[in-house]
């Protein structure tokens, strides 16, 4: 069972940041500032009613894994998991803050799609990884 809800979780967080990566984030230049600053205003709670619960999910689940059994598998995962989390509180929260503030650039915008291959790379390989090893 515990399998199972890894894998899920994984992939949950491995279809939600493709779509941020290729659709939502390259949406934000088509806004207008006030627009943006309003529509983000909205998207960031809708969002974040389905990413925390994964977040903390995987958080929870690869910290129980990793207290059942120390290997080069469970400790590199958790420490995916932690690069992650490492990641948006350091880089995306600043962002995402300045946007509903209003206070962001263009170069703000295209740093978020940048940036964010990070969390992409890092939650792709933890699928993949998860899943090849079922």
């Amino acid at each position: 069972m515990a399998d199972v809800t890894r894998l899920l979780l994984d992939f949950g967080l491995f279809v939600l940041i493709w779509m941020v990566q290729l659709i939502v984030y390259p949406s934000f230049i088509h806004f207008s500032k006030n627009g943006l600053a309003e529509w983000h205003k909205k998207y960031t709670p809708r969002i974040s009613f389905l990413v925390v619960p994964l977040m903390l999910g995987q958080l929870m689940v690869y910290g129980a894994l990793l207290q059942e059994a120390k290997t080069f598998y469970t400790i590199s995962c958790f420490i995916l998991v932690l690069l992650v989390w490492l990641v948006t509180f350091t880089v995306f929260v600043p962002r995402h803050k300045a946007i509903t503030a209003g206070n962001y650039t263009e170069q703000t915008l295209t740093e978020l799609v940048n940036l964010n291959w990070i969390r992409t790379v890092l939650w792709s390989a933890l699928f993949l990884w998860n899943y090849a090893a079922l």
